[in-house]
């Protein structure tokens, strides 16, 4: 028993490094692009530090999560190639929804004026914070999330308090604090969808690689 619960130890140890790695891997692309071509910042410093308390505390029930069974059959080395490869390859697809959402937010919402930059760094801060901890449940599990492996009740109930926080904080007493402003009706089903678009694109990044043994 204490060689198996070593194992999902070192197994939740390896999901955290997965998520917190390929996570800030992808918003480093993102921030720098975005920098690079908007005349105001993508995100304001008070809420970049607001989005990363709150994914490192969806993250807090991690060591709770169970590990899949194949996971603990058997000794796992270390393999830095393996978390390399993730993160190289998983990580910049949370870019990719990032500039999609820029692209929503500049064209569709006409946020190119810097009057307008509180409402691009509104719906960018929300379009992070849920992909971030969404796709924590794909990343978890070499399966297929939520139907072949189930996150532990804590993590899962962590990470959907936090993502409706998420959706909720626009909208509460401090936004104007934290320069957030109210969203169009128009950006929740957008936003809908690049979850499921993101989550799906992961999922099928994730099974190619395994294929190939490459993580």
């Amino acid at each position: 028993e204490g060689v198996l619960e070593g194992r999902r130890v070192f197994g939740n140890i390896v999901k955290y490094l997965k998520m917190g790695a390929s996570s800030n891997f992808g918003n480093m692309f993102s921030v720098l692009g975005a920098s690079a071509f908007l005349p105001f910042l993508p995100m304001a410093p008070i809420q970049v530090l607001t989005n990363n308390l709150l994914y490192d505390f969806s993250q807090v029930p991690i060591p709770t999560d169970a590990v899949d069974e194949e996971q603990v059959t058997r000794p796992r080395p270390w393999k830095i190639d393996e978390l390399r490869r993730f993160i190289l390859f998983i990580g910049p697809v949370s870019s990719i929804f990032d500039y999609t959402t820029f692209f929503v937010m500049l064209w569709v919402f006409k946020c190119w004026d810097p009057a307008r930059a509180s409402l691009f760094q509104t719906g960018w801060f929300v379009e992070s914070l849920m992909t971030q901890t969404l796709i924590i449940h794909v990343i978890r599990t070499n399966k297929i999330p939520f139907f072949q492996s189930r996150a532990s009740w804590a993590l899962t109930a962590t990470t959907l308090s936090i993502m409706a926080f998420g959706m909720l904080l626009p909208y509460s007493p401090v936004a104007s604090a934290l320069g957030f402003t109210h969203l169009p009706r128009m950006y929740w089903p957008i936003l809908m969808l690049t979850l499921l678009a993101y989550m799906g694109l992961t999922q099928i990044i994730k099974v190619l690689l395994l294929r190939k043994r490459w993580i």
